[in-house]
């Protein structure tokens, strides 16, 4: 018995063990993947900012072919953003990521020439060169542009759609919400006219009847004149 006790004991800490390694693997990958992520974006950022600073700050060959990689670099970007942003809700954008994947490759291959021309030093070469990269770039910059406007234009019909939908059924909605005023209009019209008919028709006296006398008018006892926001007064108080 004791020794039963002893091997799932011994169990229970090789589980509770393996349990804890298991977490702290899966607590330091993302921990990389986020490290990873910010060198990344700290690497591009870096490399954004030299070229831009090569395009204003060079002149020649070495300035158009910066133009072109950060054109190309900034486009690529905005275009992932906006299909992977928009496949989360609309499972048709998947096959658009598809194309983007293909359209990337040709994007890579495109900026690495860009960058081995960066170090050539014939700079009469990088100059022919430059009509076919800028052919290539436009190329690319612009079938990226149609699939992130593709993708805009998209959700912005859907969001169109939904708002049509939506204030057509509110309108539905306050009509029902307000069935009353026809129902009051359609009643209250009749009764008002003859009601108002019958006020303005001066209605016949009653004449004394011959050798009877005239009845004295009393006036009303103010103590018995009851008012509806009056309450009723209890049987014990009456005396």
């Amino acid at each position: 018995m004791e020794a039963t006790i002893v091997t799932i004991l011994a169990l229970l800490f090789l589980a509770f063990v393996a349990l804890g390694v298991y977490a702290t693997v899966k607590v330091a990958k993302a921990a990389k993947r986020g490290v990873d992520r910010t060198l990344d974006q700290a690497r591009r950022t870096v490399e954004d900012t030299t070229l831009r600073a090569k395009s204003f700050g060079q002149a020649g060959a070495a300035a158009e072919l910066a133009r072109l990689r950060l054109s190309l670099r900034t486009s690529m970007r905005a275009t992932q953003d906006a299909l992977q942003a928009g496949a989360v809700e609309d499972a048709s954008l998947r096959e658009s990521l598809g194309l983007f994947a293909r359209l990337s490759a040709h994007g890579r291959e495109l900026d690495e020439d860009l960058k081995r021309l960066e170090r050539e030093p014939d700079k009469a070469y990088v100059a022919g060169q430059l009509p076919d990269l800028t052919e290539r770039t436009e190329r690319i910059t612009g079938s990226a542009e149609a699939l992130r406007r593709a993708a805009r234009d998209r959700a912005r019909r859907f969001a169109e759609d939904d708002l049509d939908t939506l204030s057509a059924q509110i309108d539905v909605e306050t009509g029902a919400l307000r069935h009353w005023t026809t129902t009051d209009r359609d009643t209250a019209a009749p009764e008002t006219g003859q009601a108002a008919w019958y006020e303005s028709t001066p209605q016949p006296q009653e004449q004394p009847q011959a050798g009877e006398a005239p009845q004295a008018i009393t006036a009303p006892d103010p103590r018995a004149t009851t008012y509806p926001w009056e309450k009723t007064a209890r049987p014990e108080s009456a005396g």
